[in-house]
């Protein structure tokens, strides 16, 4: 780094994202995109946005805050658009963590860490238990700001409703922060719960149920004044967040509820596909409600494994925390993507 960087950020560890390879042709089972394209309906809205690219888009994102606040059943003051959901979350710790620490599991996404630091903010990792599954009581009458990926990454575990509540109503003096990038391959939304309380934030992208990973779109739902606090944040760095045609794609894809329903629904069998034949080869699993499955073999090292996949032309996810080392996160992918993974683990483990 050189000289000039602000020495209150040498300890700053960037967030890794996934690879995106380029040059040999790899099935990618390793960023949780969708293997289907965006609906048609967002591609023929966004081309026809793109003649007017000239101009600054809608600040205000009305036609898109209007259609995501019809789809979720709540109103327009109660919603955000954002690059992205990972820009809501930055706001959220701009926002709200400056007098209170951030709290968040010790395994989970690995933007929660990256923002806290980035932003100056004291942090307090929560272990998951055993089992991976969240203590709730780790998250009850706490001092900090809460940070929850339901269903969790990268081990696809959901809370049930019931537990989100207790967490948020037992927080009254603070915003709990609940990331559904993933509830829509089976988990259970906490949005309904906005109406009941005014310290909850929902955080929603579009880029894996709605196949947009590409053009960066995302969304809060809250109480309006805590939209009102979001917006105060996004009108202060980066009003026109969102380009012409993303706002539009959105619009298209959003209002295509039979295109999303078709998809979630076959990637939740291919999921299952996925589970039993790698349950077959001896594999643990979580017992995941996201559009992946974390999974390991005992006798078989987590980064080899991922090394010798990558070797036959598949991308997965490894993570090199101890207690994760040997697990391998896999996208769902089209079925003839994951019977392809499956053949090729069943040579590896042959081949061992």
């Amino acid at each position: 780094m050189s000289k000039f960087f602000n020495e209150k950020l040498n300890g700053l560890v960037p967030y890794t994202p996934g690879e995106q390879p380029t040059g040999r042709k790899y099935i990618k089972l390793n960023t949780n995109e969708s293997p289907f394209p965006p609906s048609p309906n967002a591609v023929m809205m966004a081309s026809m946005a793109s003649g007017d690219c000239q101009l600054y888009p809608d600040p205000d994102c009305s036609v898109l805050v209007k259609a995501i606040a019809q789809t979720y059943g709540v109103e327009s003051e109660n919603v955000i658009v954002t690059n992205g959901s990972d820009e809501v979350l930055n706001f959220a710790f701009m926002a709200y963590c400056c007098e209170k620490k951030a709290i968040f599991p010790d395994l989970t996404y690995g933007f929660y860490s990256v923002f806290a630091t980035l932003n100056g903010v004291q942090y307090c990792e929560k272990p998951l238990k055993e089992d991976f599954t969240i203590d709730i009581n780790d998250y009850i009458l706490d001092d900090g700001t809460v940070f929850i990926a339901n269903p969790n990454a990268p081990t696809g575990i959901a809370l049930e409703l019931d537990d989100i509540e207790k967490i948020v109503k037992s927080n009254p003096d603070r915003v709990v922060v609940i990331d559904e990038a993933y509830v829509d391959f089976g988990g259970k939304s906490a949005i309904p719960l906005i109406k009941k309380y005014k310290n909850l934030l929902i955080t929603q992208t579009f880029s894996k149920s709605r196949s947009m990973a590409g053009a960066r779109l995302g969304f809060g739902i809250a109480d309006k004044e805590i939209i009102s606090d979001l917006n105060r944040i996004r009108y202060s760095t980066n009003p026109y967040n969102v380009n012409r045609m993303t706002l539009m794609a959105g619009v298209g894809a959003i209002t295509d509820g039979e295109y999303f329903r078709k998809n979630c629904e076959q990637v939740v069998l291919n999921r299952e596909y996925t589970t039993v034949e790698l349950e077959k080869l001896g594999f643990e699993l979580t017992p995941s409600k996201a559009n992946f499955v974390f999974a390991k073999k005992k006798g078989l090292d987590g980064e080899k494994t991922y090394l010798k996949l990558k070797e036959k032309g598949i991308l997965v996810r490894h993570f090199n925390k101890p207690r994760i080392k040997d697990y391998l996160r896999i996208t769902i992918g089209a079925k003839e993507e994951m019977t392809a993974l499956i053949q090729a683990l069943k040579e590896i483990i042959e081949e061992k």
